[in-house]
């Protein structure tokens, strides 16, 4: 029988189990089972009778039956009547101390759709200032979005609590359907809204149901890092199409080269530029789309917020039987943490799309839906936008003239007719290309989150060099202090040759 009296000690057992806050029964299960894995106790051996054991540490019988029992049940040791032995332990198999020391690259371990994902971003990030994306939080109404919660969740029935509705919750998918139709111009019945975990998952779907691993997608270029995450994840091939200040422009030629199945596109203010996609282009894209049998995915994420007059009519209902889907979401209208977003179908797809997502998704969250629907039903969002709309119109304005002031490059600020951000160009100076990534880090510490506009690159031509600075989250009245912070980062980086 082994002598455990060598590897394990009253005084030790009750040290560890005070330093680590744990058990005395689990940190004598962890000190077997690690003496097991690295073979300092062999196969075959016998194990103290756990009467014998309990008294020798001085500790319950209970906790030795249940360190036992733990490492018979994992097969570290089997029991029978003539006591507990060491089991044979499967080659390769390690302990957790083990297995955190053995360096294993990662990326080998995932497949190659997701290898090259890699986002770490905490949500005190997000709150920085100059954090694309994120409306103003401050500013929503939070009591009457809590009293619609709380009267949906009063209302609710215990035979609500099993799967709800694939496609979202009928009273939601109505007041939807209502809304674009009149704010939006969208062509659509209730039955065409598919109610979402917002724009990523959206897009997720359409990926899906609308195109094969190996078909092709075209992108913005620069565009929206989820988009290529999302298609990439489906095993699309994808072909940036660069945009300019008339939005999303395809050579002729690439109809024939490269065929889209899918043409992803923010046609009302491109992500991240800001420009508006011209009506020729628009009319034009739907017409060799439909000759093309292709599928337009229309992302009209923020286009709510248009500065300069009403925002414009989507491309989903500039054309009868567009072959066009539509998506938005609330994340930019309301917060980010709602996480619902909707898909507006063609008609033609409506009936086949709901039996899919019968299979893909499994319908909940009843009172956030519930409570979002009254909140558009009683007129609260719309009164939010327009209160939005004044908001960011003046944040945006304090931030264009802190840079005027303050900004000592020369630049352009392009994007401003709409949406939660401009982008500032980083011109080249006499050394070369000002780095917007070098500058985006010096500026995150310090304490912003402007993000670097290279980062937004799909694989098209060189040269988009910039920050996309969210405005919408940062009051107007910080908006100096915040771009004096800008300018000393640019300077850690630039030095002297920052223009006085």
């Amino acid at each position: 029988m082994v002598d455990l009296n060598l590897l394990l000690n009253k005084a030790a057992l009750k040290a560890q189990a005070g330093q680590r806050r744990l058990p005395t029964q689990r940190v004598l299960y962890e000190l077997l089972q690690a003496a097991i894995a690295q073979g300092r106790l062999q196969a075959g051996a016998a194990l103290p009778a756990s009467r014998e054991l309990a008294h020798d540490l001085g500790v319950a019988r209970n906790s030795v039956i249940y360190a036992y029992e733990q490492l018979a049940a994992e097969g570290y040791v089997q029991s029978s009547r003539q006591g507990t032995f060491v089991a044979a332990v499967r080659p390769g198999h390690l302990d957790q101390h083990e297995r955190d020391s053995v360096v294993l690259d990662s990326r080998a371990l995932l497949s190659a759709r997701v290898r090259t994902c890699d986002r770490r971003r905490t949500p005190q990030d997000d709150l920085r200032p100059f954090m694309p994306g994120i409306p103003a939080l401050d500013a929503f109404p939070m009591k009457v979005w809590q009293r619609l919660s709380d009267r949906a969740a009063r209302q609710g029935e215990s035979s609500e609590l099993g799967y709800r509705w694939s496609t979202g919750e009928p009273e939601l998918r109505q007041v939807i359907a209502t809304y674009l139709r009149a704010a939006r111009g969208v062509r659509c019945h209730p039955d065409q809204v598919m109610v979402t975990d917002g724009t990523q998952h959206s897009l997720a779907l359409c990926a899906q149901m609308l195109a094969d691993v190996g078909d092709t997608v075209w992108i913005e270029h620069p565009g929206y890092g989820g988009a290529r995450s999302a298609f990439s994840q489906a095993g699309l091939r994808q072909v940036p199409v660069t945009v300019d200040a008339g939005g999303i422009a395809p050579p002729p030629m690439l109809w024939q080269t490269d065929t889209p199945r899918l043409i992803y596109t923010t046609p009302s203010h491109q992500y991240p530029l800001g420009s508006v996609l011209t009506l020729p282009r628009r009319l034009s894209l739907i017409e060799q789309a439909r000759q093309a049998g292709a599928w337009i995915l229309e992302d009209d994420y923020d286009s709510e917020f248009r500065h300069d007059g009403p925002p414009l009519a989507a491309m989903q209902g500039q054309v009868s039987d567009a072959p066009v889907v539509y998506l938005g979401t609330f994340s930019k209208s309301m917060f980010p943490a709602l996480r619902l977003g909707f898909i507006v179908w063609p008609s033609a797809l409506a009936d086949r799309a709901a039996g899919v997502a019968g299979e893909l998704i499994r319908g909940g969250r009843t009172i956030e839906q519930r409570a979002l629907a009254a909140f558009i039903d009683e007129g609260h969002f719309t009164r939010h936008l327009r209160k939005m709309r004044k908001l960011y119109a003046e944040r945006q304005a304090s931030l264009r003239d802190a840079l005027m002031r303050q900004w000592p490059l020369p630049g352009v600020v392009l994007g401003g007719q709409a949406g939660l951000h401009l982008v500032l160009s980083l011109p080249p100076d006499a050394s070369g290309m000002v780095s917007d990534q070098a500058v985006a880090r010096a500026a995150y510490a310090q304490g912003l989150s402007p993000r670097p506009l290279s980062m937004y690159s799909t694989g098209g031509i060189d040269g988009f060099n910039g920050l996309v600075m969210g405005y919408a989250n940062t009051p107007g009245h910080m908006m100096q202090a915040h771009v004096q912070t800008l300018v000393a980062a640019l300077g850690e980086v630039v030095g002297d040759r920052v223009a006085s």
